[in-house]
């Protein structure tokens, strides 16, 4: 058994992230395979650190374009519901007043 990822970067270069998950006849194959996700999820900061890190810098460079309250993208994220999910069941109504 095996873990694998993959990831193409916005430059189209592909990195593979492998995670072998050997299970000796005596061990518990839920514990092999938690001890691999373990591995993995160490392999994917590894990848991705120095990318959120650089993605940190480039906010704190730039405060004033966060602050300036000319975000594009505000009114249309406002009219977006579509991509808003309930985990818990429907979404809450207000109850409409007796006719």
């Amino acid at each position: 058994m095996e873990l694998l990822g993959e990831y193409v970067g916005l430059d189209g270069q592909q990195q593979r992230l492998r995670v072998p998950c050997e299970v000796p006849a005596d061990a518990d194959p839920y514990e092999t395979l938690l001890s691999g996700v373990t591995q993995m999820r160490d392999l994917v900061t590894e990848l991705f650190g120095p990318l959120v890190q650089q993605e940190a810098q480039d906010r704190v460079a730039a405060p004033e374009e966060a602050l300036d309250g000319d975000d594009e993208d505000d009114a249309e994220d406002e009219n977006n519901t579509d991509n808003r999910t309930n985990s818990d069941g429907p979404s809450a109504k207000r109850p409409k007043p007796p006719s």
